[in-house]
């Protein structure tokens, strides 16, 4: 077995490991096949499509008619994940999925013919797509390959396959263009992000360079005066860093055999660390199954290219006992990643998981934890979240809650929200969590729906418990193609106000004082009576309160000031002003939004959310009656569930639960008490 020299032994071994499981089973590397496992094989042909649900249930209901809809998301499993493909693309043909449609009468082949340097074979992929009633048959490469009844089969091919239909062999001339050679050389000074396109948006990289697309499914990558053979026809290039920069794009043309030097810079938007604050994405997965292997090197390149701060890439397991990572944490947890520098840091994490309570992130730790994660491939649901939190905690970690939800909801839903689709990753247990202070932090921002979180966030903090907005993307740098989890990591931030210089004990601390705001681009701030977010006002009833909010960032159409009662002010962008009178104990956050925008890599548009600057009344916190009632109702929906759905295989372990919603339960109802 060869080894990479410039990666720790065990790194390497496990290296290894993850490209044999790639080669083995592809992109779910023989990860136990629950439905989102198995859905991975649907990432990377249906970026820029909306309906992958809707086909889905769509499916099972027409199979399964007289089942009810709690029945049929059992049945989910079941589907045929190459004619989920066929089904939402109804017709498309894509960059990297050519189609031959077999009707009644016969086959023709679509494609949208892709670019060829030098007669260099073309690796894609063939939807095999039947409209015939009966069984049918396409030999690939020798292989044969039955499709069933208006069914569909996905098969790896290149332009120099061999695919034999109704007897005869298929033309596969239309997947392919030749195009004479060029060569790109980009320089921007430091570095950045380049996108290269032609034709049909065919991406052109450097060599050895992972083809990864982003949620506008625009290529990427990353580096500074990078070399790349490409066509020579009309090209798009262009440049960005991170959310802290515009973009910049040029057309050319370059000649055949020749280099072209192409010079571009992105304009900077604002300088958080000049400001003394730095962003950071804490949930990022290095390997996490994918299309590709995440390697060190990778990391490194995209967290310079990004300008992204602070980069937490977490050890994780996917849908069985694996922990991906595991080895890169043992040996560098606790130290700074190599390449980290003065205002670049990289650190290994923990994602603690489990899908009926909810999943975590565990940034700063010393040491491995002994346990990652509990109910997957039919174990128990115990001990509580709450008992890998203390670990974690006494292992020096911030916590927080990742991807709270993974469907729409508001604050009007209760722990049942996202249950349609089978066992999710829902915050369920956060609400017992955070009256308990074990943990520091809600991901309001992350990769799944934005206003749910937001407004439950606004709960939680209405209810007296001191959390602090963070956002972790849930980026696999293990995948080349798979919507916004391809997107580059920093795509959303916490932007924390560090005191001194950037280092992982700095930024932890910033965080847990709640000196944050989250963001998909904009910069926001919030001063309320000349206090900023994590700080507290001790005010008389009467006090008046100025309050400022300022954005900058092309995309912001709407800023608002939240208050525990709800919004007490909206205005255009740039800076929105108001008073506030000191009455019951309140917060004030700052909220910026926007439509969809080339800066936000994500289909919910532009957000920005601040921590509170609290308004302590007369001594007494916020702990408003109707936000604390909520979190006890969200309790009693949270044992229901656990009783009913949890999995437990020893006497006392579901105690153990009930027991911890009961110590939470007691701090709400002292905080009505109080109120």
């Amino acid at each position: 077995m060869c080894h990479d020299p410039l990666l720790p032994p065990a790194v390497a071994r496990a290296t290894e490991e993850y490209r044999r499981l790639l080669a083995e089973h592809g992109v779910t590397w023989g990860e136990n096949p629950i439905f989102y496992v198995k859905s991975m094989a649907t990432d990377a042909y249906l970026m820029g499509t909306d309906t992958f649900w809707d086909v889905c249930h769509a499916m099972v209901a027409a199979r399964h008619p007289d089942l009810s809809p709690q029945e049929r998301r059992t049945r989910l499993v079941q589907l045929d994940m190459d004619e989920i493909v066929r089904n939402v693309l109804d017709g498309r043909v894509r960059d990297n999925l050519a189609a031959l449609r077999l009707t009644p009468g016969g086959h023709t082949l679509e494609a949208l013919p892709q670019a060829v340097l030098d007669d260099r074979p073309l690796r894609t992929t063939l939807l095999l797509d039947s409209a015939r009633d009966g069984r049918t048959t396409v030999t690939v490469d020798g292989e044969t390959h039955e499709i069933a009844p208006r069914g569909a089969r996905l098969v790896g091919i290149t332009s120099a396959s061999e695919v034999v239909a109704d007897g005869r062999r298929v033309d596969l001339s239309a997947l392919t263009r030749p195009a004479a050679t060029a060569r790109l050389r980009l320089r921007a000074g430091f570095p950045c992000r380049w996108s290269v396109h032609g034709e049909h948006e065919q991406g052109w990289y450097p060599e050895g360079v992972p083809a990864r697309r982003d949620y506008h499914v625009l290529p990427y990558f990353h580096g500074d005066d990078v070399v790349l053979d490409v066509p020579a026809e009309r090209l798009t290039v262009r440049v960005t860093r991170g959310m802290e920069y515009g973009a910049a794009q040029v057309e050319v043309t370059p000649a055949a055999g020749e280099e072209t030097l192409v010079e571009l810079t992105p304009e900077r938007l604002y300088d958080a660390a000049a400001r003394g604050w730095y962003g950071g994405d804490m949930h990022v997965h290095l390997n996490w199954a994918g299309d590709t292997v995440g390697l060190p090197e990778h990391a490194a390149a995209i967290q310079h290219g990004e300008d992204l701060h602070v980069l937490n890439l977490v050890a994780g397991n996917v849908s069985s006992p694996r922990v991906y990572d595991a080895e890169a944490l043992a040996h560098w947890a606790g130290r700074d990643l190599p390449w980290s520098d003065a205002t670049h840091l990289a650190r290994l994490g923990v994602e603690y998981r489990n899908d009926l309570l909810g999943h975590l992130y565990a940034f700063g730790v010393s040491a491995p934890p002994g346990r990652f994660h509990t109910g997957f491939a039919g174990t128990a649901d115990w001990p509580p979240n709450a008992t890998g939190c203390e670990e974690l905690r006494g292992l020096g970690a911030l916590l927080g809650y990742s991807h709270p939800f993974h469907a729409a909801a508001t604050d009007a839903d209760g722990p049942e929200v996202g249950l349609a689709s089978g066992r999710n990753c829902t915050a369920r247990e956060i609400v017992a969590d955070a009256a308990l202070g074990l943990v520091d932090s809600l991901d309001v921002l992350s990769q799944t729906t934005i206003t749910g979180p937001a407004a439950i966030y606004r709960r939680l903090i209405g209810a007296g418990n001191r959390l602090a907005v963070t956002a972790g993307t849930d980026a696999m740098i293990s995948f080349a193609r798979r919507g916004n989890q391809s997107n580059p990591p920093g795509w959303a931030r916490v932007y924390a106000r560090v005191d001194g210089p950037l280092t992982a004990a700095s930024f932890a601390e910033a965080v847990r004082r709640g000196r944050t705001f989250g963001t998909t681009g904009p910069w926001l701030e919030l001063s309320a009576g000349g206090r900023g977010p994590g700080e507290t006002l001790d005010l008389s009833p009467g006090d008046r309160v100025p309050i400022v909010v300022r954005s900058i960032g092309p995309e912001v159409e709407r800023l608002e000031i939240r208050t525990a009662d709800g919004v007490l002010a909206e205005g255009p962008p740039g800076e929105l002003t108001a008073e506030l009178i000191a009455g019951d104990p309140t917060y004030v956050v700052a909220v910026a939004v926007g439509g969809p925008h080339e800066r936000s890599l994500t289909g919910e548009g532009v957000h920005a959310h601040t921590s509170p600057v609290y308004l302590d009344v007369a001594g007494r916190h916020v702990a408003r009656p109707e936000d604390v009632r909520w979190c006890l109702d969200w309790l009693d929906g949270l044992e229901a569930m656990v009783r009913d759905l949890g999995v437990f295989d020893r006497p006392g372990q579901l105690d153990d639960h009930l027991a911890l919603y009961e110590r939470a339960r007691r701090v709400y109802r002292s905080r009505l008490a109080g109120a």
